[in-house]
């Protein structure tokens, strides 16, 4: 379902609304929610309200199509809709800190679209020739041993260099053939001929191609060269990435007797009963977030390290045990190589995403605490006033820029950190898409007439780009030889 308003109008709306709720003052999380709101209403009041509660009420049934349009009698399409409850999406939303680490893209729908930007190497013509370059890269093997102009599947070609994030050799088309094919026939052709490699252009953002605006030797040209050679062209590209809404479901029921026994307490039971269901819902959604999130920044080092960017092992923290101090070394002074992981980790992001560096690191409690008794780390509070449910992962502090988030649910014993890098939604890496944050259902049982309530999530979670693993990076804090603290706060 579409926006019916303008982008400004639905923050003066809904921004007052969630700030007074929640109490979230964050300007990006005040526009994402807003937006959110803005559609969850509309979802509300645009369609009639049908339940099936252990088939005590007539449900929906089946779903089925409008048809025979312009007949009489028409048949109308199912309405499929349950009752929501804004108030209780808000507070998902709002608790759910997991969406502090990636770029929120509300979905206006069940289905949607995520479309991200890339940069790519395309070029002018050849002199006398109708054939345009263009720069492609492919692990195909036979072209890899062929060497410059040698044709093969009908292209001529040069030999570039290799990609620094997936090892595919960059090549430069120079013309065909007589009867030579285009890019992607001789793309077809490879794959048909059993290599199943494809042919892409190439992203200017993840790799450059020396010499592309001047000499070959990336000299400029001189004024002569440049007034008579053409210019070579960058094309921009939008990619476009179909999304489903997945679901997260829980339940949960009160007898009578609790309702009213509990009253005299003043403790609603109901309110509670959402309560933990809100917290549930909360902590499934951080959960996913950081093990994909972990997941990522373990295929990144793989990679760079295959690519030869990295030695294996290199960014692993190795501590010395306290009883292997020698000279002047301390436990203040092994504890400050954590922090200098972390702003390798970050660094590195940047080298290979090439879109900023890392700005947020997840730690477990034990890691936490060395951070926090390094000096001249200093805990703040980050610019948000969010309440935090129960075991929810929570901000510690910033050091050197960098977002310190502690996630209890970890064991006292994993030392694992994972640092990335948010980005806004149109370059690499994960986006949470919210198409129904919460989706409350209360229903009496027939048989015992108590209260039951079940909340639903669906959103998607993302892997956006062609190489969204650029954008995390995991490592561990070990001893030297590799094997894990039983206790790195006092390096025992």
């Amino acid at each position: 379902m579409a926006n019916l308003i303008n982008e400004a109008e639905i923050r003066d709306t809904w921004s007052p609304i969630i700030e007074s709720a929640t109490g979230i003052t964050d300007a990006s999380k005040l526009a994402w929610m807003s937006e959110y709101c803005h559609n969850h209403k509309l979802y509300e009041d645009a369609n009639i309200m049908a339940l099936s509660p252990g088939m005590n009420i007539g449900g929906m049934g089946a779903v089925s199509f409008p048809s025979g349009f312009g007949a009489s009698p028409a048949t109308k399409g199912s309405g499929d809709k349950a009752p929501t409850l804004l108030p209780l999406a808000m507070q998902v939303a709002a608790q759910t800190i997991g969406l502090d680490l990636v770029p929120v893209v509300p979905m206006a729908g069940p289905m949607g679209l995520l479309s991200y930007l890339d940069f790519v190497y395309e070029g002018g013509r050849l002199a006398g020739s109708t054939v345009a370059p263009t720069y492609i890269k492919s692990a195909y093997a036979a072209l890899e041993t062929d060497q410059a102009g040698v044709a093969d599947f009908g292209i001529l070609f040069d030999l570039i260099g290799t990609s620094r994030i997936d090892g595919k050799t960059i090549y430069k088309i120079t013309g065909t053939l007589t009867g030579g094919k285009s890019v992607q026939e001789a793309a077809n052709a490879a794959q048909a001929s059993g290599a199943a490699q494809t042919v892409e252009l190439v992203k200017a953002l993840e790799d450059h191609i020396a010499g592309f605006v001047g000499n070959a030797d990336e000299s400029p040209y001189d004024r002569a060269t440049g007034e008579s050679t053409p210019e070579k062209l960058m094309g921009l590209s939008l990619f476009s990435k179909s999304v489903e809404a997945k679901t997260y479901q829980v339940a949960a029921a009160v007898t009578r007797e609790q309702v009213q026994d509990l009253k005299q307490f003043g403790v609603d039971a109901v309110a509670q009963v959402e309560a933990v269901l809100v917290n549930e819902l909360t902590q499934t959604i951080n959960d996913l977030i950081i093990n994909k999130i972990g997941t990522l920044g373990d295929s990144n080092i793989t990679k760079a390290v295959a690519a030869g960017e990295i030695p294996a092992g290199a960014l692993t923290v190795k501590l010395v045990a306290a009883s292997a101090f020698t000279g002047g070394q301390t436990e203040g002074s092994e504890h400050r190589k954590v922090l200098t992981g972390i702003l390798s980790a970050a660094n590195l992001i940047a080298n290979r995403g090439r879109r900023g560096a890392g700005n947020f690191a997840i730690v477990g409690p034990q890691v936490a605490t060395v951070l926090q008794s390094v000096a001249g780390f200093v805990p703040n509070p980050f610019a948000n006033t969010i309440s935090q449910s129960a075991g929810a992962i929570y901000p510690v502090g910033s050091v050197a820029g960098i977002q310190v988030y502690t996630n209890p649910k970890w064991k006292w014993s994993n030392n694992n950190v994972y640092v990335g890098r948010k980005g806004d939604g149109n370059g690499p890496g994960l986006v949470f898409m919210p198409y129904l944050m919460a989706e409350s259902v209360q229903t009496i049982a027939e048989g015992t007439m108590a209260p039951k309530i079940a909340v639903k999530s669906r959103f998607a979670l993302v892997e956006a780009g062609f190489h969204p693993e650029t954008q995390y990076v995991s490592f561990t804090v070990t001893k030297l030889d590799g094997t894990a603290f039983d206790n790195i706060v006092s390096l025992a």
